[in-house]
């Protein structure tokens, strides 16, 4: 699929000239409460209410439900709205691409019906507006909802935004914390993707155009410069295309419980876990379990600390340290009980994605040495 870049100019008038080729009659904004901070989007969709109906939606939690979901479609078949714009973060994209895919289905989705039934393409037009550079959600097919609790996995084609707007601007009112977490993010996925067992020379390409432009951007980004928002965000969803070709591996799998356990951002938790990983893998390729080879491995490693500005996997190891380093995320505290705990909870779907076997026992030595022992 080609995603269709368009550019904050005057007005937004590339936002317009995409409602109008698409024939958008009514809207669904579906916004996270980062909107009502931008000023110039703010006055935009008011502008824009006068011109097409436009509903806004904002029911969703930062974890959404399916609940949420469900009230989304609700809302989108009340107002025969027509197509999408999402803007803000993971969570506000993820929920957009799900009412685009169930509104799309049979029934109200009651009892978590829309899980169980066969997946059916929507055609129904996507603009999506990110106001973090981190998940490059806007480019996966996938998205993350709960239901019962329980996360649940949502992957299907359809549900990547057609056009995509990177507006420096936005990032400007993030919290310093969570752009820093958002950004380690974006790099985990860059080099997750560039070794795991599914790279392929597509997804390596967008690895290392990703991990370039982090490099690149990283001081104007932390600084709020506007090129280096926006060099940020499109080093976002470079990382974000290459974990849509690939998936992550064990350090997503890895990191979920620490921030459930501790409260960390997301994109702390896996940088904490990655910065750890990289080393361990170096150090136990033997138990290479990646059907292109140990010596397939080594040399991805070693790109990978190419791509870092190195020459060498052991450069890229120490880089990811110096930057976790600079950056000052601080390091939880695990308590012997907690580490049972995480150790449990890895996902060991994801773990099959990863090219150095891990079992119980590695997870446990590596939790030791990604958190401090409080005991």
């Amino acid at each position: 699929m080609n995603q269709l870049i368009l550019s904050p100019d005057e007005n937004y008038r590339q936002i317009d000239e995409w409602i109008s080729k698409n024939k958008c009659n009514s809207v669904i904004l579906v916004c996270d409460d980062s909107l009502k901070y931008q000023e110039e989007l703010g006055a935009y969709f008011k502008k824009l209410a006068e011109k097409v109906k436009l509903t806004s939606f904002s029911e969703f939690q930062a974890n959404p439900l399916y609940e949420n979901v469900q009230d989304g479609v609700k809302v989108y078949r009340e107002n025969e709205c027509d197509s999408i714009i999402a803007v803000g973060g993971g969570s506000a994209i993820d929920v957009a691409k799900c009412i685009k895919l169930y509104s799309n289905m049979s029934g109200n989705g009651d009892n978590g019906e829309w899980l169980d039934l066969q997946k059916t393409n929507s055609r129904t037009s996507f603009l999506a507006i990110p106001t973090t550079a981190g998940t490059g959600s806007e480019a996966t097919r996938y998205a993350v909802i709960y239901y019962d609790e329980k996360k649940q996995s949502i992957t299907d084609e359809s549900i990547i935004p057609d056009a995509v707007l990177f507006e420096p601007k936005v990032l400007k009112t993030l919290p310093l914390y969570q752009k820093k977490a958002t950004m380690c993010d974006a790099l985990c996925h860059a080099i997750e993707s560039y070794w795991s067992i599914n790279s392929t020379s597509e997804s390596i390409e967008y690895s290392k155009m990703a991990i370039n432009g982090i490099l690149d951007n990283i001081d104007g980004y932390l600084n709020n410069t506007d090129s280096g928002n926006l060099g940020m965000l499109k080093a976002a969803n470079m990382a974000g295309k290459a974990i849509n070709i690939t998936q992550t591996t064990a350090g997503h799998a890895m990191c979920y419980k620490i921030t459930s356990i501790f409260g960390v951002a997301h994109g702390h938790a896996a940088i904490l876990c990655d910065r750890v990983l990289y080393r361990w893998m170096i150090n136990n390729i033997d138990k290479c379990i990646d059907s292109r080879g140990k010596v397939y491995v080594c040399n991805i490693l070693d790109e990978i600390g190419i791509a870092l500005g190195g020459d060498n996997a052991e450069y890229g190891a120490k880089k990811i340290e110096e930057i976790f380093e600079v950056l000052e995320l601080p390091v939880p505290c695990a308590t012997e009980k907690q580490f049972e705990e995480l150790k449990n909870s890895v996902n060991p779907t994801r773990l099959k994605n990863h090219p150095v076997c891990l079992r119980i026992d590695e997870i446990n030595e590596l939790y030791h040495q990604i958190l401090y022992n409080n005991s």
